[in-house]
């Protein structure tokens, strides 16, 4: 049994063709395009990829349309960012799942190694877990960015890891895409903190599963103080982001930023709905 690829894109002419060779292997992917200005159509087109277009709104909207509205060849889907490549392992290990019979969950999470001033940051950017191999019918997503999956049934962990480039359009570009991403959060936020029910959902920091570790987590940052500063010597000091090099001390800089961006985003926000000046 093969497997289906899906790759959202938005004037990725310099990601995509690699991004493309390294799941060749398939004869079903699917380039779910916002409508891009470059030549990502052409070379997806070029490269026998089907090419579906959407106008992004948000994240979790854009990819259950596309789990609701495309018409994938196989049971199996995966999930792929431009900016990422498959690798020999995990595509070994993913054909390896799809081929069982039965009783398998209807859900995998993936580790990425991600890339950084040309190696690989291990310790401050470690793999992390993120869902992307999955059977559309039984996954859906939330939140405006980063979203997370809402899976009816039971989930797995993958061994193989992708290889993630989210530099690959330089530094200037990343901080552009996290400004907007910054903004997101904060709206994700204020919803967390005005939730009743969050006291609850922090029962998962105690969860032995990994991905609701991970999201207990996330909503109890946005309750922290000095967020920035906590970020940055998590990943500099507990990840031991300091063996990474001057790429990984740059990275921690750049992700206690984007903190920070967020933290002053929610506070504008709170004083918007108390009616005070900005």
């Amino acid at each position: 049994m093969s497997i289906s690829i899906l790759i959202l894109t938005l004037n990725e002419e310099a990601n995509l063709p690699d991004c493309l060779q390294s799941v060749k292997w398939s004869d079903d992917i699917v380039v779910l395009d916002s409508f891009s200005t470059d030549r990502t159509v052409k070379i997806a087109e070029e490269m026998g990829a089907r090419v579906v277009q959407r106008r992004f709104d948000n994240w979790s909207a854009h990819q259950n349309w596309a789990l609701e509205e495309i018409r994938f060849a196989h049971p199996w889907v995966f999930y792929l960012d431009a900016d990422e490549r498959m690798t020999e392992e995990l595509k070994a290990e993913l054909l390896a799942v799809a081929n069982e019979e039965g009783g398998a969950p209807v859900a995998y999470y993936c580790g990425r190694r991600n890339m950084f001033m040309g190696r690989w940051i291990k310790h401050a950017m470690p793999p992390g877990m993120v869902m992307r191999f999955f059977r559309p019918p039984f996954v859906r997503f939330q939140r405006l960015v980063n979203p997370v999956p809402v899976i009816d049934g039971s989930h797995g962990y993958l061994q193989g890891l992708l290889v993630h480039y989210n530099f690959s359009k330089g530094i200037a570009e990343w901080i552009d895409k996290h400004n907007r991403y910054s903004s997101l959060e904060a709206l994700e936020g204020i919803k967390v903190i005005h939730q009743r029910s969050q006291d609850r959902s922090g029962l998962g920091l105690f969860s032995s599963d990994r991905a609701l570790r991970r999201r207990a987590l996330k909503n109890l940052s946005f309750r922290l103080p000095c967020r920035p500063f906590i970020k940055f010597w998590y990943l500099y000091l507990w990840q031991r982001g300091w063996l990474d090099g001057m790429a990984g001390f740059t990275y921690c800089v750049l992700q206690s930023f984007y903190e920070y961006m967020i933290v002053l985003k929610m506070r504008e926000l709170e004083r918007q709905e108390r009616g005070l000046p900005l």
